[in-house]
């Protein structure tokens, strides 16, 4: 982690991806560039955690990976902040069902750190956060184009 002074921070977030067996590839990796290059977020930790069909659970560092994933998350990483602790991966393992990986990530909101700031020294404080995923915001469009194609929104 850089030397970044906590009051500048931008929003903190915790993601874990899950993928079947052991479908992780280096395929996220072009995505999750673009988002550091462009300054949007920076990558604090990561980590892999696997989970085998008979039920063995492995935390894995980033050279332990397939070599092709391995080489594409190390230009990511660099050196790992530990903030992930191995009892946050073993609490994530606890949640895996056997026979899946999961990649867990913590970054920061570059992009939102001048709001998060202002909103601190206006003494604001955030009282929730929710992600609404994906699938539900697209049958919501999808209601919503569907009512407007009957006229029925105005």
């Amino acid at each position: 982690m850089t030397d970044t002074p906590v009051g500048a921070l931008g929003p903190v977030e915790y993601i874990v991806i899950r993928f079947a067996g052991d479908q992780l590839t280096g395929d996220i990796v072009p995505a999750l560039t673009d988002l550091l290059e462009q300054g949007l977020v920076r990558l604090i930790d990561l980590a892999v955690v696997t989970k085998a069909a008979d039920g063995t659970v492995s935390i894995l560092e980033t050279q332990e990976l397939k070599p092709e994933v391995a080489a594409a998350f190390l230009k990511l990483t660099g050196t790992a902040s530990g903030l992930l602790s191995e009892a946050d991966l073993e609490d994530l393992a606890a949640d895996l069902a056997p026979g899946t990986t999961a990649a867990a990530l913590l970054f920061e909101h570059v992009w939102a750190t001048r709001f998060a700031t202002a909103v601190r020294a206006a003494q604001g404080e955030l009282v929730l956060a929710e992600r609404i995923p994906h699938a539900v915001m697209a049958e919501a469009q999808a209601s919503l184009s569907a009512i407007e194609s009957k006229g029925e929104l105005r």
